[in-house]
């Protein structure tokens, strides 16, 4: 890999993670984020399905671009995610069946998702089948540990647990009780409202990181100037 790939991929995996994060900047795929964030595990488990399918879609459409007419690129586009997320929902029901009902009609809804269909056209589209897929999971791993800190806090304050429901992915694993077995909870924080409240807070304190950052590199301390 030369040093134009390099500053390629680093470019995208930065842009995916941070920069242009699915869910703290672009703010789409909410309905997950609503939804599934309700707990470390169950956000995780949706989180690494939409990777796997993001990845993928990326590098299938990226590799019959030049084959793929430009009038009907949209319903090819869609028909090939769902393939791929009707394969994975097969597989969550045949190994992962218990965590598969948990999840329920979120795993077939990763079609409609309009993070997966919004990278395969801005991106897969026009570029290599590696970038492609790289892209894919990059994104989809920005919108990973966004939701595995939201579950993560939600169930903390809801519930007072982490990794509950951990034995539905690993048979005879248990939750932790961080706040004991008399933590009452905050209903709050596992109602939607709670999803909007906690996003809301992660948005605010990147907003402000970046902010500073900014500011800094616009007018560095005084000492530094002077040295």
């Amino acid at each position: 890999m030369n040093a134009d790939d390099r500053a390629l991929y680093g470019d995208i995996t930065r842009k995916g993670l941070w920069e242009n994060n699915t869910a703290l900047v672009q703010l789409l795929g909410l309905c997950p984020l609503l939804a599934v964030s309700t707990s470390f595990v169950n956000a995780v488990s949706l989180s690494l399905a939409t990777v796997l399918v993001m990845a993928l879609s990326g590098g299938t459409v990226a590799a019959l671009r030049t084959l793929i007419p430009h009038e009907i690129r949209i319903p090819v586009f869609i028909l090939i995610i769902a393939a791929l997320v009707t394969c994975l929902d097969l597989a969550f029901n045949a190994w992962l069946h218990d965590l598969y009902l948990v999840l329920g009609i979120f795993i077939p809804l990763i079609v409609t998702n309009c993070i997966v269909l919004a990278r395969v056209e801005a991106f897969a589209a026009k570029n290599s089948p590696l970038a492609a897929a790289w892209d894919g999971a990059a994104m989809g791993i920005g919108l990973l540990w966004v939701l595995a800190l939201l579950g993560s806090v939600r169930e903390l304050v809801g519930a007072g647990t982490l990794f509950g429901g951990i034995d539905m992915v690993i048979p005879g694993a248990h939750a932790l009780q961080v706040f004991g077995e008399h933590y009452r909870g905050l209903l709050i924080a596992i109602l939607p409202p709670g999803a909007f409240i906690f996003l809301g807070l992660l948005v605010a304190a990147r907003n402000a990181w970046v902010t500073r950052a900014q500011a800094r590199a616009t007018h560095p301390p005084a000492a530094a100037v002077s040295a």
